[in-house]
């Protein structure tokens, strides 16, 4: 890796890394909107979708028509394997216990490292398997004790979240030189089309319509936006390993916020997962870049 590159690779580290954070957000928005889950998630695709389009016409201006004009499957693959991680982690997590999805979330940086290296052929780093090995464990050590055994049918749905995640990564790496900001604004949209039809759309109030807005625009479509820099810049295993940031933050937030305090063992687990990742990001970018060709 020369200069250049590794520079990249740190600005993706740090993309990737603020991606997760925004994500993290999601419980304060969720505690504080009173609407049902399927207008909540209609509504934040919606304007999720819009937010993401919005800064991809801000940034491509008058070559954006073009660029639809041009999107191919890559993109598609992208749109609909993002749709489907957002239904089917919604799902699992209304079918399932929140430690089920947790654990098989978890797995989420070794199903993508197998599939990059063998489509891509892209191996991931001894960093990035010791990282992802310790924040598994320190998973494990959140849910001691929770709740186990959902439906099987929670479970399938959050197994399917996982390629769909790791599938999508793989793409946006193999393919970096294509614009996938209008993909992933698609994939907002999709999402708010599956659950329009278990929505109530004309029955939020209006101060939960204006946390809806902040949703989608703070929460999701900043998150996607990120993550699509990101991605592009770090190895696809990397990338869904610095996502899992998302995993002990979120009870933090909730808990400096809105005072709940978290059980012990999600503060001893959330630690161990916050120590593996910051320790990965710090070795990544202590690596010294070979001289350039």
């Amino acid at each position: 890796m020369n200069h250049a590159e590794h520079r990249q690779h740190r600005i993706g580290l740090l993309l990737v890394a603020a991606a997760a954070m925004t994500w993290s957000t999601s419980g304060l928005f969720v505690r504080n909107i009173s609407a049902d889950l399927m207008t909540l998630l209609f509504w934040r695709g919606v304007f999720s979708g819009a937010a993401v389009f919005a800064l991809f016409l801000y940034m491509e201006r008058g070559r954006s028509l073009a660029i639809i004009r041009s999107l191919r499957w890559p993109a598609l693959a992208v749109a609909l394997l993002s749709a489907a991680g957002m239904i089917t982690g919604i799902g699992a997590l209304k079918n399932t216990t929140v430690a089920d999805a947790m654990v098989i979330y978890a797995t989420v940086p070794f199903v993508t490292a197998a599939l990059a290296y063998l489509v891509i052929g892209e191996r991931p780093s001894r960093s990035t398997l010791i990282g992802s090995t310790v924040a598994l464990l320190g998973v494990g050590v959140m849910l001691w004790g929770a709740e186990m055994g959902g439906s099987l049918f929670g479970q399938f749905l959050a197994v399917l979240m996982t390629p769909s995640m790791a599938g999508f990564t793989t793409i946006m790496r193999l393919y970096r030189g294509v614009p996938m900001l209008p993909a992933m604004a698609f994939s907002a949209w999709i999402c708010a089309f599956a659950c329009f039809w278990f929505a109530d759309p004309l029955s939020i109030s209006q101060q939960d319509l204006m946390l809806c807005i902040a949703f989608g625009i703070v929460q999701n479509a900043a998150g996607l936006a990120l993550y699509t820099f990101g991605s592009k810049r770090v190895p696809a295993a990397e990338a869904t390993l610095l996502a899992a940031l998302e995993v002990p933050v979120t009870p933090l937030w909730v808990f400096v916020f809105l005072g709940e305090v978290p059980a012990p063992q999600t503060l001893l687990g959330g630690g161990i997962v916050l120590a593996a990742l910051f320790m990965h990001i710090l070795s990544e970018f202590r690596r010294r870049p070979s001289a350039a060709t």
